[in-house]
């Protein structure tokens, strides 16, 4: 019976609350609004660690290294909008603070640090794209004199 017990409080104090309820790795829906924009994801490091189009899934760490969350960069590209760069960051996992109660000192400054647990993800992330004013090939110049009243109107002195 004592083994059970030791047993017990030996996996209780080695382990992380956030280690054993969440997770450090994290799938992440990215939308972008139209659909159909290519983009590269890249880590803190500047590595390139995803590239797809949207919409996609795909699933990131949360962790970069010990109690040090991650911060991905989104680059998108879609022809007839401005490309967009977008910035995820994780934040810490609010079951990290269960260690308090249930994983100890050991899961609250080793296990869930250098597992990454200690952080998490958002599940899906979704990204505005500004559609681009092309210009024409050409340039038209007019007289005041052929504009109608309501164009006038509408002109600002400079």
């Amino acid at each position: 019976m004592n083994k059970v017990v030791l047993s017990a409080l030996a996996s209780m104090a080695l382990s992380g609350c956030s280690s054993i309820v969440s997770e450090s790795d994290y799938p992440v829906s990215i939308h972008t609004n139209p659909e159909g924009a290519s983009f590269t994801i890249s880590n803190e490091d500047g590595q390139i660690v995803y590239e797809g189009i949207t919409p996609s899934n795909i699933t990131l760490s949360a962790g970069a290294g010990f109690f040090d969350g991650e911060t991905y960069t989104f680059k998108l590209k879609k022809e007839g909008y401005f490309d967009n760069t977008y910035v995820l960051e994780s934040t810490v996992d609010g079951w990290y603070f269960g260690n308090i109660l249930f994983g100890g000192f050991i899961g609250m400054l080793v296990v869930d640090p250098a597992t990454g647990a200690m952080f998490s993800l958002p599940d899906e992330v979704h990204i505005e794209l500004s559609e681009s004013i092309t210009a024409s090939d050409s340039l038209d110049v007019i007289s005041i004199e052929t504009l109608t009243e309501q164009q006038r109107s509408k002109l600002v002195r400079i």
